[in-house]
């Protein structure tokens, strides 16, 4: 599976992407560990501190298509250190910050504008910009295996940090790790990467409209949505939901990091099967199985083990949507502008994102308990399945280098 990318030079750069989004997403997927310490210290409530992680995961999706564009235009290596500043500036200042509104800014914009700067749609448009085609779909599953390892690492250590240190001190420690990555950007950027040949910069806009134009471009959003809005509600709520069944706080960081570890795995499947087989039935089949999990998991009884094998069969296609998603827009208009049209479909994710994580809030706050949402989930997870199927995905053989070619049903 990874003799595509043994190659030195594949290899450093495939890797530097993977841990630039190790910190990153690690930072940005534990943050809902932080709700309940943050609403003992403050008193700012559940519902606000919700609203602001919502308006994070807004922001985390707005930033995607602004910050490839910019790279897309001018190259990775700003966005990316001026991302990963961001991120820690927003960590450093929220133990600061005792308002809804001063929480918004610095986890709701900040950190969030950061985490986005330096996630999937710059990473992975710079890594296919520099990869052979023969690499990029294996590739772009090691870097979504090591945002989903950093969820892993980072669940835990932070809720052992939050425990020994008090929440502030652990945000303060999340601030330094992620300016430990700013070397990274010089592995994925620097000499001994393979530099991108552009001729015309000038098609961005025709580019984007072109996509908005396509169907198969709405259809895959349409799916995105559905990724994000589930996400979202869980990365932001399952310490919640641990809490209202009496289980202690570390069974939601070791759920957390179960999601990480099994979606290593099935990242790496993902960047696979896509070399194998058409993107939209692995989308299909991903989404059809969440449906399944959470039918599962609201008929099994509150154990610790309900929650860890739910977090492992969940984890295997968490974020694995990431490399077959990516695929088809690089199919549908090739990876010129992969940066930002990937990014206009990150978008799309946390428009569902916001949503996952409001309503969630919304919902807690209403009826005492998560009921509601776990049904939405269930429906939206099946229209997803459903709606990747008509998507006209190009042929595996039929897309060659940087150029699309007439899609296929």
């Amino acid at each position: 599976m990874f003799h595509s990318i043994r190659r030195p030079d594949v290899l450093s750069v495939t890797l530097a992407a993977a841990g630039i989004l190790m910190v990153t997403m690690g930072t940005r997927q534990s943050f809902g560990l932080f709700i309940s310490p943050i609403n003992s210290s403050t008193g700012m409530g559940i519902a606000t501190i919700s609203l602001a992680l919502a308006i994070g995961q807004f922001t985390w999706g707005a930033i995607q298509p602004i910050a490839g564009a910019v790279a897309d235009r001018y190259g990775p290596r700003l966005v990316l250190m001026a991302g990963l500043i961001t991120l820690a500036i927003g960590c450093a200042i929220t133990p600061f910050i005792e308002n809804g509104f001063g929480l918004a800014i610095a986890l709701g914009i900040l950190a969030s504008m950061g985490s986005g700067a330096g996630s999937f749609s710059v990473l992975i448009g710079a890594a296919a910009q520099r990869l052979p085609f023969d690499a990029r779909g294996t590739a772009s599953g090691v870097i979504n295996a090591g945002g989903s390892f950093g969820q892993f690492i980072f669940a835990p250590l932070l809720q052992k940090l939050i425990q020994s240190l008090g929440w502030m001190g652990a945000m303060w420690a999340m601030a330094l790790a992620t300016l430990a990555a700013i070397p990274l950007v010089g592995k994925l950027t620097g000499p001994t990467a393979t530099a991108p040949q552009h001729t015309d910069d000038s098609r961005l806009g025709p580019a984007v409209l072109e996509a908005l134009r396509n169907s198969s471009y709405w259809l895959l959003h349409a799916g995105f949505f559905t990724c994000g809005f589930h996400i979202a509600f869980l990365v932001t709520h399952l310490p919640g939901e641990v809490n209202l069944c009496g289980l202690p706080p570390s069974v939601a960081s070791w759920s957390l990091a179960i999601i990480g570890l099994a979606n290593v795995f099935g990242s790496l499947y993902a960047g696979s099967c896509v070399a194998r087989y058409r993107s939209k039935y692995v989308l299909a089949v991903m989404y059809a199985s969440r449906a399944v999990l959470i039918a599962w998991y609201l008929w099994m009884p509150r154990t610790e083990w309900t929650y860890y094998l739910f977090a492992s069969g969940l984890g295997f296609t968490w974020l694995a949507t990431v490399p077959p998603t990516a695929a088809i827009v690089g199919k549908l208009f090739g990876t010129r502008y992969l940066a930002t049209l990937f990014g206009l479909t990150l978008l799309s994710h946390q428009i569902g994102g916001f949503l996952g994580a409001w309503l969630g809030g919304i919902t807690m706050s209403q009826f005492g308990d998560f009921a509601w949402m776990w049904y939405a989930d269930i429906a939206l997870a099946i229209i997803a399945a459903l709606v990747n199927l008509p998507i006209k995905e190009a042929a595996l053989t039929a897309h060659h280098h940087n150029r699309p070619v007439a899609a296929e049903s």
